[in-house]
């Protein structure tokens, strides 16, 4: 469904209509529809939203330049339209960032969170590394991307075994907004969200895959560290689209969220 708020309009994948609601944030260069499964399984406890970020999916995006902080205030202006009461929030990787300062820029909209193989800083580094995969974003060709993307997003045995699933999110990237994608990337680069961890206050469950490279376990334990109601897991064989990989930790994170 379309959401038209005063920040423009967002498509919203919508699961389930009872229970409470739940916002799903999806990864860089993917949408909404990257959570369908999962928001299958957890339509029974909740109403499930995930909406396309700006420019990602079928959302709008006046193609100008964005910060996190601003992808953050389009999911509350999209809460505030779409719920009467503070939702659950689960955020993957940029979904986990824009998560975060949710909860830091709007605390009185978020019930609980769980932060799946994401940071709220990339380092010193930060504005070298995400300038160059901005440039590879819009230089190189979106099939050529995929096998990059895949070795990060999933363990061999998971690549091996789930095919279908590989190329279903694979497809996803593949259809998204080159120039989109690009302008994420640039985004993450002013990304510098420690120093409010300390102000979340909603319970939150942490999760990374041992293997993620692209937000490695030291994100995460700083992120559960800092936040003063927070539980970290830490998934065996598995990278970084965890919540994708791993269908068995979803009754984990229905639990956290009862």
């Amino acid at each position: 469904m379309k959401v038209d708020t005063a920040r423009g309009g967002f498509e919203v994948a919508r699961t389930g209509d009872g229970g409470r609601p739940l916002v799903a944030l999806h990864a860089l260069a993917l949408s909404g529809r990257v959570w369908d499964p999962m928001a299958a399984a957890l339509a029974g406890s909740h109403q499930v939203f995930a909406p396309d970020a700006r420019g990602h999916g079928g959302s709008d995006w006046d193609g100008g330049p964005f910060s996190i902080a601003d992808l953050a205030d389009d999911v509350a202006a999209i809460v505030e339209t779409v719920a009467d009461e503070p939702v659950d929030v689960v955020g993957l990787s940029m979904g986990g960032s824009t998560a975060i300062l949710l909860a830091q820029r709007h605390p009185d909209l978020v019930a609980r969170l769980v932060l799946a193989d994401t940071t709220a800083d990339y380092g010193p580094d930060r504005v070298a590394q995400w300038t160059e995969r901005a440039e590879k974003a819009v230089g190189v060709p979106r099939e050529k991307q995929v096998t990059f993307q895949v070795d990060r997003w999933f363990s061999p045995s998971f690549v091996e075994a789930h095919p279908d699933e590989v190329r279903r999110v694979s497809d996803i990237f593949v259809a998204t907004n080159s120039q989109a994608h690009a302008a994420a990337c640039h985004a993450f680069a002013g990304l510098e969200a420690e120093a409010g961890l300390g102000d979340i206050q909603a319970p939150t469950l942490v999760l990374v895959g041992r293997e993620d490279y692209a937000t490695p376990p030291a994100m995460a334990e700083t992120l559960a560290s800092r936040i003063p109601h927070a539980h970290l897991e830490v998934l065996d064989d598995t990278r970084h689209l965890s919540l994708i990989e791993r269908p068995d930790i979803w009754p984990v994170v229905e639990k956290h969220l009862s």
